[in-house]
Parts: structure tokens; sequence; C-alpha cells
């Protein structure tokens, strides 16, 4: 049974009602274009009522209203928000089938319906965190949003939609610069850890090295990144005109090098400056007593300090690998590939699909990414406050 609160309505709550009313009432919902670059006409949901969609989708959004403003159960919250976004990403695509009769109209989701998906994901976030779930309960609930996500998708049922025409007739380029987007952000992971970790180590037994260290790596990372990347394109095509090696290595003036080399530097900041205060956390009398147990130095290190300092490097890493997710889009205009090469396409030809075909993917693997660590960086804190 729902339990009500005597009508003491949180500011979050009132706040996230009222742009969902709003959007509802002032904000048109999709845009329907002869073609991708021209303005189209929009459509807002009160010139939708035609449709029984829009009637499901609305009474699940004052559903969702009432139980957010009103409830003190924070599952019906849950409950209410995951519904009225299910409902409104299936609306969408009953709605686009609807108009989109002839292979050249394009339906696209116009600002009432962006602003409805962020204020619904707000609402289920503001859920999920104040049921201060496990952190391996997280991965659970994440696998669950990403399967019936999936399942939305393989369903049909948003085909008809403008961003999904886009990726049908790029498929084959899709997965391509998607792998190319995971490879330059892992790959410039991979190197930050070898250079960033002996460097963070060396930084904390050093004092009088961690200033200059951190400092010129924080100098770095006021240098915007097209201009970093720009900056070793000169370097880095005098080396491969130079240097059969280089060219062998696939080194060159412009693509995946300049890209990887930026992408490292930059990643460098949060892991050097993570291991030397993890290691900076490690209590003394630890240290002491693992000194008394006839440790050197190198065990010490590897078999104390490490373990216990790793929860606060492995936050450095989930800085660095969201950071880089989104920067891999920058190192598209160098000819780097990524789905930056979507999001500049589509701005170049002022095609919003093709730059949505980009970037909600990036948000994406973001969000996976940042959730995936966030679990494991707390459950490894827990373990060791257990221990």
């Amino acid at each position: 049974m729902i339990r009500w609160s005597s009508f003491r309505l949180d500011r979050v709550s009132l706040l996230l009602v009222l742009i969902a009313g709003l959007s509802v009432v002032y904000a048109a919902f999709v845009t329907i274009k002869p073609n991708r670059i021209a303005k189209g006409e929009s459509k807002y949901l009160v010139e939708l009522l035609d449709q029984p969609s829009t009637w499901v989708l609305l009474g699940c959004l004052v559903v969702w209203a009432v139980v957010h403003l009103l409830s003190t159960r924070v599952r019906w919250r849950l409950l209410s928000a995951n519904v009225a976004l299910w409902v409104l990403l299936i609306s969408i695509g009953v709605i686009a089938t609807t108009f989109a009769t002839k292979p050249i109209v394009r339906v696209t989701p116009s600002s009432a319906f962006w602003l409805l998906f962020g204020v619904l994901s707000l609402s289920i976030t503001d859920s999920w965190v104040r049921l201060k779930l496990k952190p391996w309960y997280r991965l659970v609930v994440l696998g669950f949003y990403l399967l019936v996500g999936g399942g939305v998708l393989w369903s049909g049922v948003l085909d008809d939609l403008a961003i999904m025409r886009e990726f049908y007739a790029r498929e084959a380029k899709f997965w391509q610069e998607a792998l190319r987007h995971l490879q330059l952000t892992l790959g410039a992971l991979s190197v930050a850890l070898l250079i960033g970790l002996p460097l963070g180590v060396w930084s904390f037994q050093v004092p009088a090295l961690r200033q200059i260290v951190l400092q010129t790596l924080s100098l770095v990372q006021t240098i915007p990144s097209i201009a970093l990347f720009g900056l070793l394109m000169a370097p880095l095509g005098w080396l491969a005109a130079q240097s059969t090696g280089a060219q062998a290595l696939g080194i060159s003036g412009i693509g995946a090098a300049p890209a990887l080399v930026a992408l490292v530097i930059y990643n460098l900041l949060p892991i050097v400056a993570n291991t030397v205060i993890g290691l900076e956390g490690v209590a003394p009398a630890v240290r002491d007593a693992a000194k008394g147990m006839g440790l050197t130095r190198a065990q010490r290190l590897w078999q104390v300090d490490i373990p216990l300092a790793f929860p606060v490097i492995l936050t450095g890493v989930r800085i660095v690998l969201v950071q880089g997710i989104g920067l891999v889009t920058v190192a598209a205009l160098i000819g780097g590939g990524g789905f930056g090469t979507f999001v500049f396409q589509g701005l170049g030809q002022t095609s919003t699909d093709l730059v949505l075909l980009g970037a909600l993917p990036i948000v994406g693997l973001a969000w996976v990414a940042a959730v995936i660590l966030d679990a494991l960086a707390e459950s490894l804190t827990v373990t060791e406050q257990a221990a």
C-alpha cells in the first residue's frame, strides 16, 4: 500500500515534475522532416492526442508525478519512473512509425522527448541512490537496463526513427568506428597506467619530485584537447618522414598516433595524483608492522602499499576512462576515427540525427564505465575496511 507524506515536497522532486510538466505543454515532442537537413515541422504532445500511445504516455507521466511528489516509498518512485521511461521510448517509436509512411520522411525526437528522458533518468538515479544498493547489486541493475534497452532496440519498435535509419545506412561503419573508439580509449589507458603508476610511486617516494611532476601534468591539462592534437601532428609527421620503422608502426602526422599520444598525456595526471594520494593514505603503523615482519622495501610496496592504495588508484582509472571516452570524440578531427566521426559529419551536414548517432553511444559507454568502476572501487574499499 502506498504511504503518502504530509505534503512535505522536497525541492528536487518539485523541480523535476515542473520541468516535465512544462516540457509536455510548451516543448515539441517530435520533428517531422522530408529529409535530413530540412527544418521540418514540430509536433507537440497535445497535437498527438489522436494516438493511443500518447494517452498511455501521459497517464504514466501523471502517475509518476503524483507518486514522485507524495509517496514516501522509494520503490514506488522507482517503479513509476521506470514504467514511464520505457513507455516514453516505445511511444516515440510508435509515433515515428505513424508518420514515417515514406522512406524520405524522417522523424526525430525533439526537445520535450529529451527533457522527459532526462527527468525520468534523474528520477530513477535518485531512487537507486536512496536504496543504497551494495556494489555488486548495482552491476546486476546495470545488466538489467542494458538487457531491456537492447530488447527494445532489437524489437524494431524504434526502427522508423531517423537516428535508426542513419544507423542502418552506416551499420558496418558504425561498428568499425565503435571498435576504433574502444581501441583508442583502452589503448591510451593501458599506456598511461604503464607510465603513470611507476611515476606516481616515484613521486610519492621522492617528495622533491612530486610537486614538479604534478604541476607539469596539471599544466598539460590546461591545454585544449584539439590544440594538443594539433601540436603533435608536426613532430609525428616529421618522425614518420624520417623513419621507415615509424611508418611501419602506423605513425603519421594524422590519424590514431597523435590521438593516442595526446590521450596518454591527458590521462597521466589522474593516475599519478591518485597513486600519490592512495599511498599517502596508507597508515604509517601498517608500514611499520610490515617492516617489523622483515619485508623488504619492494615487498612492502607490492604487498602492502599498492593493495591498500588500490581503491584510490582505481578511482583515478575511472576518471581517466570516462574522460578518455569523451576525448576520443575530438580525435576524429585529425583522422583518429571513433564515434566523433559521426558527430563532426553531422555538424558539417547540419544533421542532428547523425550527431546523435555518434553522441548517444559515447554517453552510454561513459555511463557504463562509470557504474562498473564505481561498484568495483567501492567493493574493494568495503572489503579493505572489513579486513
